[in-house]
């Protein structure tokens, strides 16, 4: 096809070609990026958390307004009457879990003279079985063991446990050239850091709060029990029953005494969805503005396709009385408006490389990979090419004579 007559036509309606590149421009900077965004907010709310089965295993926070006389003691009758509960297969006293949004996190040291930190961590405790009550699965070295547990009172003792075991991703950046497992790492810096010896290494554990940095996964299990009133329980209750055994176990503990109150009684799945809520809302929220402003856009070129095609009726007329044929007619209308997106795509994805390296350097996104950008090029010239059919598909079934008269 000739291409310089549809390179008149649109030097004389210049105004509206430009209007619509400039819209497939916007549009392209827009949706790649917000395209980016959803699959990385996605992404983040469907990374594991390393507990096998989230929907089985729940956190139950238990306190006492009334003092007792040996907390730990009580602690352990409370682990009791929830092993008690029927279903229950599994439960671990300790002081947070993955998703919780709450917890502990603190610096390890390689060294005691070590002047910065060589990783931030999210500190677990738990005398155990913690790894069997996730379902964590340990890649190297052990699991802890009774004799690894220190009964610690932080009220009057820095202490931290003897024993822990990290995530692979800890235990890499701790020690990158060879295994962690046997070596001492240090709670904080200088003469009062508690020493402590890696006597495992989990797969994978996300922090309560789980970062959507490689910090997510920077977690630590110390053997310890900590004398407090308030407890926190980990529990695995078997297939098809967490439901009924939540609430027998928020009965068997508010009956292990008078002032007794549940803090919290809540799935690992049901701490999923509230931690991950914002960024579900955000992702719903693109995916409806990309929807409208390819609506929008798709309007927009349809709007003036319309138009050109009643503008040109007599040119149409023209064209087909010297022989052009139904599809020469729709070709040319085709190929117009591609030609129109061609350029508004090259605009556009200069534009989605700027907006996202305005976004990487507000928001610290990761760059946009360039697949964004060729996706959104091609969905953007087949929009063109639906959006204008039907507007040249009208223009090319005008009879001859019909176009001539109009005119």
């Amino acid at each position: 096809m000739e291409l310089r007559p549809i390179f008149s036509t649109l030097l004389r309606n210049k105004t509206g070609a430009i209007l619509i590149a400039l819209q497939v421009a916007l549009t392209l900077a827009i949706v790649s990026n917000a395209l980016f965004i959803i699959n990385q907010r996605l992404e983040t709310a469907a990374r594991p958390s390393g507990v096998d089965d989230e929907s089985r295993v729940f956190q139950v926070g238990v306190g006492s307004l009334e003092e007792s006389d040996d907390p730990i003691a009580q602690q352990r009758r409370d682990e009791d009457a929830i092993r008690a509960v029927p279903g229950v297969e599994s439960v671990a006293w300790t002081n947070q879990v993955p998703l919780g949004q709450s917890g502990w996190g603190l610096s390890l040291f390689n060294s005691r003279d070590q002047e910065q930190p060589s990783s931030w961590t999210a500190l677990y405790f738990s005398p155990g079985p913690l790894v069997d009550t996730l379902g964590l699965r340990i890649v190297e070295g052990r699991d802890l063991i009774e004799s690894d547990i220190d009964e610690i009172d932080l009220e009057t003792q820095r202490s931290f446990g003897r024993k822990a075991l990290v995530t692979a991703a800890l235990a890499k950046r701790l020690s990158p050239e060879e295994s962690v497992v046997g070596k001492t790492v240090y709670i904080g810096s200088g003469e009062g850091a508690t020493a402590v010896e890696v006597v495992g290494v989990v797969e994978r554990l996300q922090t309560p709060w789980a970062q959507t940095d490689e910090d997510g996964y920077m977690a630590t299990i110390s053997a310890m029990r900590v004398k407090q009133r308030f407890s926190r329980f980990a529990i695995r209750a078997a297939a098809g029953e967490t439901d009924r055994v939540q609430r027998d176990v928020e009965a068997a503990l508010l009956a292990q005494g008078s002032g007794r109150l549940i803090v919290q009684n809540r799935s690992i799945a049901e701490s999923r969805v509230n931690r991950y809520r914002s960024d579900k809302a955000m992702a719903g929220t693109l995916v409806t503005v990309t929807l409208l402003l390819l609506l929008v856009t798709a309007s927009g070129i349809v709007g003036m396709a319309s138009l050109w095609v009643n503008q040109r009726r007599k040119q149409i007329g023209v064209r087909r009385a010297l022989g052009a044929t139904r599809f020469d007619i729709l070709r040319y209308f085709l190929t117009e408006n591609l030609m129109i997106t061609g350029v508004g795509v090259l605009i556009g994805s200069v534009l989605a490389l700027a907006l996202n390296q305005l976004l990487v350097s507000q928001m610290e996104l990761p760059r946009l990979p360039l697949g964004y950008i060729g996706f959104g090029v091609m969905a953007l010239w087949l929009l063109g090419v639906l959006a204008v059919y039907g507007p040249a598909r009208r223009a090319s079934l005008v009879p001859p004579a019909v176009a001539t008269r109009a005119a």
